[in-house]
Order: structure tokens, then sequence, then C-alpha cells
């Protein structure tokens, strides 16, 4: 018989960001980010990913994930200065990150483990939601009824850890009933 699948480890931190501080990095990265459609590759061909994309970090930290491979845009002061908090609150050294623009309810991610070689063995993930509330699903790899989902608001932390992405997917699924936009910011250790 199998070992369980362990628990994912996933910590939830509800308005980690205060509303004026949340509002401000918002609207700052609408403005100022050159977001972009990212091509990836799915069911083997080649698609536009369905939001928009922003791979940001320091000199080195190349990132592929579905077939492509991106360079990093460097730092803007106010994701530098996010970054260095998040390192002193989790006490990881993050080096890289990649910013999702969710332009409505329309834009999604399907199911996905965060599982590139360049993130190793065990990725830590950082995840900072901003704008328009959206509900965030994790699934078992071999057990699609065993889910957790939660619905981040505006300034919510989310941090995924240890064998999370090994044994579990995740999805931020389309709604129709979200017509702002959301930001995602996933903070990582790209390893070389």
């Amino acid at each position: 018989m199998a070992d369980p699948v362990p628990d994912p480890d996933v910590l939830l931190e509800r308005g980690w960001l205060p509303p004026e501080a949340a509002d401000r990095l918002c609207v700052t990265l609408l403005g100022e980010l050159p977001w972009s459609v990212h091509r990836i590759r799915m069911f083997g061909r080649w698609v536009d990913s369905p939001r928009l994309s922003c791979w940001l970090g320091d000199p080195g930290t190349d990132y592929a994930y579905s077939g492509g491979h991106f360079e990093p845009l460097p730092w803007p002061p106010i994701l530098a200065e996010l970054r260095d908090r998040l390192a002193i609150e989790l006490g990881a050294p993050f080096n890289s990150a990649l910013a999702n623009l969710y332009r409505d309810g329309n834009d999604y991610v399907g199911w996905h483990r965060d599982n590139e070689r360049e993130l190793g063995a065990h990725p830590f993930i950082a995840s900072i939601s901003l704008g328009a509330s959206r509900r965030f699903v994790l699934r078992a790899n071999d057990d699609a009824q065993r889910q957790m989902e939660w619905t981040l608001e505006h300034g919510d932390l989310l941090v995924m850890a240890g064998s999370t992405q090994q044994y579990w997917k995740h999805a931020l699924p389309k709604s129709a009933k979200v017509k702002q936009p959301r930001i995602n910011l996933t903070f990582r250790v790209v390893r070389p």
C-alpha cells in the first residue's frame, strides 16, 4: 500500500500588506511593469498564456516553464523592497518573481505544479495577491476529490513550501463574476 499523500505545506496570512500599501503597489505595477503575453506549450501546441506576465529577478535567474524561456527584467525599487521584507520575514533568499496580471475573471491559470528544475526539489513560493478577490484551489495529484480552496484577497500572502509542489496541483479558475484586475506576485528562489 502506498504512503498517503501529505497535506500541503501552506500558510495564508490575511492582509499581510495593509490596504494603503496594497493599493499603492497595485496601481504602480499596473502602470509600470512591461506586461506581455507569454507563449506557452500546451497539449503539444503553442498558445498565448491566458493572462499577462512579467518575469523579474537577479541576473542569471532565467526561468523556463511550459516550453518557454524567460530572462529576468531588473527589479523595480518597489518590488526589491518587498522582496527584501519577505526574505527577512520568511527566511528565504528570494532572487526572482513572476508577476501575473489577470485582467478580469476570464483570465486564469489551469491546474499545474511549480516544479521546474530551477526551483529545486522543494520549491518555496511566496505569493502576494493584489486587486480583485479570486478563488485559489489546491488538489492532490492522486485524488482530484481531495481539494482545498481559499478566496485570496487584496494584500493577502500565501506561502507554499515543503513537498506541496510534489504532491499537489493548484489553479486560479475563471470567474464570470470578476470584472476587475488582479495581480499576483510569486516570489521564488531560482537555482542555477
